[in-house]
């Protein structure tokens, strides 16, 4: 090529054909070679022919063409430079080589590497090459993996190699290694390697001498493959194995295979040489020998099992029996399973034998046992049945059939309902099935049908019979007789209601003692309001007795089965009276920490008992007036109604009609409560009630204190009669049992002083006023009893006592006054 005219001036035949030119057109130029470059590689060609040119050296390129058809060459050039006596380039002299093929071969020798590299890590196999020295001559990737060392270290020393093998393993590697160099034969070996993190690798190495033509070691070549996988599999199906022979040794099950032409046994596990009393030392018998052992009785059946399998290539099994040398017999169970090809052909026999004689032993004691109870069954007295644990019934015993005229077939299942009296049946059937699903012991009484179609009462008791582990496996259920029982109780049960009638008529109001016109007045008014649901309001001093006469409605009512509630509503704070009568809802208010239920849905379908209701506070009100029109409540914090059937009976010691004026009782309310009003008579009205009283109270308290009085000091009975009872009854009760206590003689008497010492009229005005007077009125007399008792509310010296009231009634009186006790009390 010339400089001067940047144009070839010669281009032999085999560049022409290289290039793709054609001859006849005459020389090509650069421009035209230029672009027959690959557009990849013009740069880089460009750019060595510039440096070439500017250095004026030689050079050399690989580059690839691209042929007018599209073929692409590979081009190896070399260019010499050739200069003038000046040192001038004056023009290149060069060859082009075609180095298609060699590219080719490279690329495929780089696919082989790579393709060997990836087959050798799937299949964690490495290579190796050594001439006997300590140094090796090649090591594959594959192989510095499994040794747990870098390539970039280069390939270790035989002793640096050695040094991975596991210590237990090195001698019989050493070994192998010598065998391979020494006898120049094949040697290989299974060893373990020890990776830096402990990791511990199963591999096998194989190592092939390579001689040459007078039989000397040129180098030795191997292979090395990891199998830790493969020994794992192996461990595992050792253990497999252990656990399936030592479950068969447990189980008494062997397993066989056999041929399905000559039915000669292939293979049989251990079981089933111990199972036969042959010994697995002397190999597998023949099939005659085994046939032989086979109870004569069962050869037949057991002969027709195998042929059945082989002709109609199904799974078959049976139980027979096999006789021992010594003559011990045994139970023997077997299936038969054909094993066929893609042609439906049998190719091989296999099966299973289990040992079942212990099963057939305890399945005969069983029926032993089972045939046993039968017949005691059959001759127990009373009736009796075997009961499934589904609940029909197995069997009856001879008994029940007599007495039915029922057979076992009619009694069966749940035939023997048919016995039991239609209006038994029912409950009965609940509660036995309720009794059988939890496992535990029954007894129900009902009515049986005789033979001659007449009933009589049976009381049946029901038992579980339980297996070893506790299972319920049967129920048995004996009958016993008690009509004549029932009968009696029946008319036991007439005669205590007759006699009953008598008492209640005789003793209507046992707990409410005495004779007088005014407190007959008010039992003839509860004898005839009882019956009814009329909401009673009772009204009286306090300690008159007024929830006794609430109990002897509730008594006397159609409720008297059902609860009777009672509600102190003064002894309860305001803030909580609400959720005490209608209950509250879980999270209602602070410390609500679960749904409550209130006394109205505790008193339903019975009586509630309102106590001190002129104490209710006005929101309270609200809500009891809507129980007794509605006739439902919301529980504190509900969103929805509750219905209740509750009569509701009132008691007071206030003048409700003050307190409507006042404004701290609804007006409506008080009529919805005042349908039937009774009052009950203060004490100092019923004087000749005095001695009944004291009577009864005594009699009550020196029994309760281990004590014997004869009589009653006439002093004091005629001091008791005189005295007004502010407190009424309660004070009366309170001073009884206060004597009882300090009485050391047989004769009762009453120390004065304990009395107050106002006088009858004195005492009278001063209680009338109490209980009549208006609210400052009221007031002031509570007033004046804090003031005489320093402030002070309970005790015996107390204001509640001087006036002769309840604590907690007066307390409520202290707040609805609003008066400061704390101004009474003494420095």
């Amino acid at each position: 090529m010339d400089i001067a005219t940047d144009a070839y001036v010669y281009v032999s035949e085999e560049d022409y054909r290289i290039f793709g030119f054609d001859p006849q057109d005459g020389l090509p130029t650069r421009e035209a070679v230029f672009q027959r470059i690959h557009p990849d590689d013009r740069d880089r060609w460009k750019e060595n022919f510039e440096k070439s040119l500017r250095e004026k050296v030689d050079s050399s390129a690989e580059y690839r063409i691209v042929l007018p058809d599209g073929t692409v060459k590979h081009i190896f050039t070399v260019r010499h430079a050739v200069l003038n006596a000046a040192g001038q380039l004056e023009k290149w002299v060069g060859t082009s080589v075609d180095i298609t093929e060699r590219k080719r071969t490279e690329e495929a020798l780089r696919r082989s590497e790579a393709y060997l590299s990836e087959a050798q890590r799937l299949t964690h196999t490495g290579g190796w090459a050594t001439d006997g020295t300590p140094k090796p001559l090649y090591w594959s990737e594959e192989l510095f993996r499994l040794y747990g060392l870098d390539p970039k270290d280069g390939a270790p020393n035989h002793e640096e190699a050695m040094q991975r093998v596991h210590p237990e393993d090195r001698d019989k590697y050493a070994q192998a290694f010598r065998k391979v160099i020494e006898q120049k034969v094949d040697s290989d070996v299974e060893f373990r390697t020890v990776l830096p993190d402990g990791t511990i690798k199963y591999l096998y190495g194989l190592g092939h001498p390579v001689l040459n033509a007078n039989g000397e070691l040129v180098e030795v070549i191997g292979t090395t493959v990891d199998i830790t996988e493969r020994k794992r599999a192996e461990e595992a199906l050792n253990r497999t194995t252990a656990y399936l022979v030592e479950a068969q040794r447990l189980t008494h099950t062997g397993a066989w295979a056999g041929d399905p032409i000559t039915t000669a046994p292939l293979y049989w596990s251990e079981e089933v040489f111990r199972l036969f009393g042959f010994d697995p030392q002397q190999g597998l018998p023949t099939w005659d020998q085994p046939l032989e052992r086979i109870h004569p009785e069962d050869r037949d059946k057991f002969w027709q099992t195998m042929q059945r399998v082989i002709h109609e290539k199904v799974t078959s099994d049976c139980e027979y029996r096999i006789i021992l040398p010594d003559g011990t017999e045994k139970h023997a169970y077997g299936t038969a399973h054909p094993l066929l090809d893609a042609n439906g052909t049998i190719v091989e026999l296999v099966g299973s034998t289990v040992d079942i004689t212990e099963r057939k032993r305890a399945e005969e004691a069983i029926r032993q046992r089972e045939k046993q109870f039968r017949d005691v069954f059959e001759g127990i007295p009373a009736m009796a049945a075997a009961i499934r644990i589904d609940g029909s019934v197995e069997f009856t015993n001879q008994r029940w059939r007599e007495y039915t005229g029922m057979s076992v077939e009619e009694a069966r299942g749940s035939g023997w309902e048919a016995a039991i009296q239609p209006q038994d049946i029912g409950a009965y059937l609940e509660m036995r099935s309720s009794s059988i699903a939890g496992g535990k012991a029954y007894e129900a009484e009902f009515r049986l049908r005789a033979a001659n179609g007449t009933y009589r009462w049976f009381l049946s008791r029901g038992v579980p019979l339980r297996d070893d582990r506790g299972n319920i496996v049967r129920w048995y259920a004996m009958l016993a007789d008690i009509d004549d029982r029932k009968q009696a109780e029946e008319k036991l049960q007439q005669e205590n209601v007759a006699l009953r009638e008598e008492i209640d008529k005789s003793s209507m109001f046992e707990e409410i003692v005495g004779s007088s016109a005014a407190l007959r007045a008010v039992l003839s008014r509860v004898t005839k309001v009882a019956p009814s649901d009329s909401t009673v309001l009772i009204t009286g001093e306090t300690g008159t007795g007024k929830e006794l006469i609430a109990r002897a409605i509730h008594k006397r009512s159609r409720r008297s089965s059902n609860a009777f509630v009672s509600v102190n509503c003064a002894s309860i704070p305001r803030d909580l009276i609400a959720s005490e009568l209608f209950g509250h809802e879980k999270g209602a208010f602070t410390g609500a920490t679960q749904r409550r239920l209130g006394r109205f849905e505790l008193a339903d379908k019975g009586t509630i008992f309102l106590d001190e209701v002129g104490d209710l506070p006005a929101e309270t009100q609200v809500m009891l007036l809507r129980v007794l029109q509605e006739r439902e409540f919301q529980r504190v914090g509900g969103d929805r109604p509750i219905p209740t059937n509750v009569r509701v009976i009132a008691a007071t010691n206030r003048n409700l009609q003050t307190a409507i004026e006042s404004g701290t009782f609804r007006s409506d309310l008080f009529y919805r409560l005042n349908v039937f009003p009774i009052e009950t008579p203060p004490l100092r009205k019923r004087k000749e009630d005095i001695p009944l009283l004291v009577a009864y109270f005594l009699d009550r308290y020196s029994r309760k204190s281990g004590k014997t009085i004869r009589q009653i000091d006439k002093k004091s009975l005629d001091l008791l009669q005189s005295y007004p009872w502010p407190g009424n009854i309660r004070e009366l009760q309170n001073v009884i049992e206060r004597s009882v206590i300090v009485c050391e003689s047989e004769t009762f008497s009453v120390d004065e002083s304990w009395l107050s010492s106002q006088s009858s009229d004195e005492a009278l005005g001063s209680t009338l006023g109490l209980s009549q007077m208006l609210a400052n009125e009221e007031k002031q007399v509570i007033e004046a009893a804090l003031r005489e008792c320093g402030g002070r509310v309970s005790g015996s010296s107390g204001a509640a006592a001087k006036l002769g009231i309840a604590r907690s009634t007066l307390e409520s009186k202290i707040r609805s006054l609003r008066i400061n006790k704390n101004r009474f009390k003494s420095n």
